[in-house]
């Protein structure tokens, strides 16, 4: 076990709001690298599904063909200590907040916590 701490939200974009969102992102992870005490940083975006016959068949995912609700977004971010997360997570919102949120169906969700493995 190590002391890292670790963010997982997921965005729920609108999907009249993708490209400016992505656009966005450019300028958002260009910041986010540029915080102290960053180990890792990754951006997902579904763009697949997979159903229980595909997993028993070992079969991969399906590409989804179309947009039903919102568009969903994964960040991963991980710090060396909670208090630089913290510090980080304030330079973001300072910056970004507005922009983000009008991207959003719903504000994200967030799960933090301490990397176990």
């Amino acid at each position: 076990m190590d002391n890292s701490f670790i963010e997982i939200a997921i965005y729920q974009v609108k999907p009249t709001k993708v490209e400016e969102f992505e656009n966005l992102l450019n300028e958002v992870v260009a910041t986010q690298k540029e915080q102290t005490g960053l180990l890792d940083l990754k951006y997902v975006k579904r763009e697949y599904n997979i159903d229980y016959a595909q997993i028993r068949e070992g079969l991969p995912p399906h590409k989804l063909t179309k947009i039903v609700k919102c568009v969903k977004y994964a960040l991963v971010w991980e710090f060396d200590t909670k208090e630089n997360y913290g510090k980080a997570l304030k330079v973001l919102y300072e910056r970004y907040e507005k922009e983000l949120n009008r991207c959003l169906i719903s504000p994200h969700d967030k799960l933090l916590g301490g990397r176990i493995y």
